[in-house]
């Protein structure tokens, strides 16, 4: 069994063969910070490595999945994340955590428990089968929130899964779908009252984790195939694209807003 107590910022509990990881920042509404990132670029060796899981459930504590990157961190930063000591920015480290979730043959069922936005809806997104909160709201606000490329992967799963007009709108307008809405259109694959959504996703978890072992894990691994060709193809260039906008006035005003409260006053400059 892997070292899940190292972990700050994610809880893992494994029962029936199922892990379920919590991402575990509830008094930030589980926003994700460089701590939380590395984190998700370990987790999914650690749960390869179990012997003892067959399926995970992602889900996040109390009333939100995660409201995304952590806006505040940024505000404290003018023109980029902050960082903690000693650490150097690496977008690199977003990528690998976005191409080890693909490669973990485990299937992953997101319990999406509330709001998942920008980088969390990336990482619920890539999960293999998505369970929402009817009431909750899902969405990529890298663009209209903090004034920055969707570079983390929205650009990557948002077109696979609504097509490529659709993806450029809710993307570049950063629009907010609820649960209902997001079934309707594919974004995910099953709703549920909030209070039936982690049940109902560790109810199919524990159904293909008494599946056929092999036939599971190599078939998502083949439909992933396609995942992977276009994160090849995209995730690269868009990151380096969102790196630059961290150093835009569009950028800055929006970090400062956050700070001030107040609404962003984008194209000044």
């Amino acid at each position: 069994m892997s070292n899940y107590a190292k972990y700050e910022c994610l809880t893992v509990e494994v029962a029936d063969k199922v892990a379920t990881v919590t991402l575990n920042r509830p008094q930030a509404r589980n926003a994700i910070n460089q701590k939380l990132i590395r984190e998700l670029r370990t987790i999914w060796d650690d749960l390869a490595d179990d012997h003892a899981v067959n399926a995970v459930v992602l889900t996040g504590a109390g009333d939100f999945f995660s409201v995304g990157g952590d806006v505040k961190a940024m505000s404290e930063r003018p023109g980029g994340d902050v960082l903690e000591e000693g650490e150097v920015h690496d977008p690199m480290i977003s990528r690998r955590g976005v191409t080890r979730q693909l490669e973990l043959d485990k299937p992953i069922i997101a319990a999406i428990n509330g709001d998942a936005i920008g980088l969390a809806a990336t990482h619920a997104l890539l999960c293999d089968i998505t369970v929402m909160a009817e009431d909750a709201r899902i969405g990529d606000t890298h663009v209209s929130r903090v004034g920055l490329v969707a570079g983390d992967g929205g650009t990557v799963i948002w077109p696979l899964l609504v097509g490529i007009n659709k993806a450029k709108e809710f993307l570049i307008r950063g629009t907010l779908l609820k649960g209902n809405e997001a079934e309707r259109i594919g974004l995910v694959n099953h709703v549920a009252p909030r209070a039936e959504v982690l049940a109902k996703a560790r109810a199919i978890a524990v159904e293909l984790a008494n599946g056929p072992t092999w036939a599971i894990r190599w078939t998502k691994l083949s439909i992933n195939q396609i995942v992977k060709e276009r994160v090849n193809m995209l995730l690269e260039a868009s990151m380096a694209l969102e790196q630059v906008t961290f150093e835009t006035a569009d950028h800055k005003e929006a970090t400062m807003s956050f700070k001030e409260k107040r609404k962003p006053r984008f194209g000044q400059a």
